[in-house]
């Protein structure tokens, strides 16, 4: 039954075609919307996951990395003195004004890292060098964000916080999930010129190194009983927090979830019509196996040959198309980040959707009595 299912369905290329359309959509619309949603929650924890920090310790309930309230440095020495840290340093992430020679403005978020280390600036780089943040007003801004700061270019001056900022490297792929550009700095002109409100000796974050062959979860226990006025993370578990927060405080995860729960709805309801038509036309040939013996599950395995085998050749020219459109559409502000985990997930799912919906013809030939459809 299994190769007649196939060859029943081969026959009728009209149905053929507009389940495999179906099936295809769905498993376009699930990655290329889950692919989105990847790309773009994973810009709410750049700072953390690219960083070359491996702690991140600041204030209490700290949850999103570009929003945020300040701790004392003074508390820097205790978090210094906790064996196994190898660097620790203070780290600012605040809001503030960028003015350009046009007359227009634009609020940016100012990175400020400590001097020595550089321990929290810019990881790649389009444009320059990122260690040329030591220049005197010297400022690093992503090449995607340039046209939102005046088209600047290396050497252009900008006006942060009524202060003088020039343009010495472009960044490449760092742009965060709000619609603010990251300014990168030294730590003290973020604190003394490019922003505003930071209480004094006060700072966003202390940045902390951990010394070779250190364990981070151990590390991070020390700190915390240390100084038990902050929180204390690793970056892997503040990175997931910050992604957390937006999911879960704005409608992306909701809005993204139910695209793709529509797609497989269209899939469902697009095979389920197929083959339950299908069946609808055979019903005196099905009547006919019937009243030779064929039992019910000879029917059902006759249907879900046909639904295996649209699902499988409809995955494939689906993520034909997804992997296609993904790295068409795919861009710095607007990633598309396509995982084999995510694909195979995918076609699992649409696999089991399309078995699922030939239940709905397999109920109607279960019921369906031999004697009356060969006697009409």
């Amino acid at each position: 039954m299994w190769f007649l299912g196939i060859k029943a369905m081969l026959s009728d290329r009209g149905k053929l075609v507009t389940s495999l359309v179906g099936v295809a959509f769905s498993v376009v619309l699930i990655n290329v919307q889950g692919g989105l949603l990847l790309g773009l929650i994973k810009k709410a924890s750049l700072l953390a996951d690219f960083g070359q920090a491996d702690i991140w310790v600041g204030h209490k309930h700290m949850h999103n990395v570009d929003i945020g309230t300040f701790i004392p440095e003074r508390w820097l020495s205790r978090v210094r003195s906790v064996a196994g840290v190898e660097r620790a340093d203070p780290y600012i992430v605040m809001f503030a004004q960028a003015a350009m020679p046009d007359g227009r403005f634009e609020n940016v978020i100012v990175v400020g890292s400590e001097t020595g280390s550089l321990l929290g600036n810019a990881w790649s780089m389009a444009e320059g060098d990122a260690r040329a943040v030591h220049y005197p007003e010297g400022i690093l801004v992503d090449v995607s964000d340039a046209p939102k700061l005046g088209h600047c270019k290396v050497g252009d001056r900008l006006e942060i916080n009524g202060n003088r900022a020039m343009v010495v490297g472009l960044t490449r792929g760092i742009v965060g999930f709000t619609t603010n550009p990251y300014v990168f700095t030294t730590l003290d002109r973020a604190r003394s010129r490019f922003t505003t409100g930071i209480p004094a000796e006060q700072c966003s974050y202390f940045l902390v190194k951990a010394k070779p062959g250190a364990d981070i979860r151990a590390l991070c226990a020390r700190i915390r009983q240390r100084v038990p006025e902050v929180d204390v993370y690793d970056k892997h578990t503040y990175s997931q927090m910050c992604m957390e927060f937006w999911l879960t405080r704005t409608g992306i995860g909701i809005s993204f979830g139910l695209a793709a729960f529509l797609g497989l709805l269209v899939g469902l309801a697009v095979v389920a019509q197929t083959l339950y038509a299908s069946v609808t036309e055979r019903l005196k040939e099905f009547a006919t196996l019937k009243a030779m013996g064929a039992a019910d599950g000879c029917i059902g395995r006759f249907l879900v040959a046909q639904a295996l085998a649209i699902a499988v050749i409809g995955a494939v020219l689906g993520m034909g198309c997804a992997w296609f459109l993904g790295h068409a559409l795919s861009s710095p502000r607007a990633p598309v980040e396509l995982t084999t985990g995510a694909a195979l997930r995918s076609i699992v799912l649409i696999v089991a959707v399309c078995v699922a919906a030939a239940w709905l013809p397999y109920w109607r030939i279960r019921r369906l009595d031999p004697a009356g459809v060969l006697r009409s």
